[in-house]
């Protein structure tokens, strides 16, 4: 019963739905000039969304920059950003004495667990 079910169709080659009554979005063109190597890549979004300023080279991974007519948009100037640190993030978060308050509490049950009196008590 199953083989005539599945018979005269090539499973995962053709599919079964139309485009009829599809309606497409509308879509714009951009187009990014890599300042290092020249290359240009274009991309295509929808009307409504908003393209980046930039995107990532294709041939040499630099930030290729939006063109608008024939000139690359302006960038403003901006300080390189460090990488954050676990420890930067963690600092985000919580403060200094909050975080040796946290240590303590810690350190005292590990040393509970091993039978182990406090350092300094």
């Amino acid at each position: 019963m199953a083989d005539r079910s599945l018979r005269g169709m090539r499973l995962g080659a053709q599919s079964l739905q139309s485009e009829e009554g599809v309606v497409f979005s509308d879509r714009e063109r951009y187009i990014y000039l890599c300042p290092k190597c020249g290359h240009e890549t274009a991309l295509v979004f929808a009307a409504d969304a908003e393209a980046p300023d930039t995107w990532e080279c294709r041939n040499c991974g630099e930030a290729a920059v939006l063109m608008v007519g024939t000139e690359p948009i302006e960038l403003e100037p901006s300080e390189e950003k460090q990488a954050r640190t676990h420890w930067d993030m963690l600092l985000e978060r919580r403060t200094r004495e909050e975080l040796q308050v946290l240590l303590d509490e810690r350190l005292d049950y590990l040393r509970a667990r091993r039978g182990q009196k406090k350092v300094g008590a």
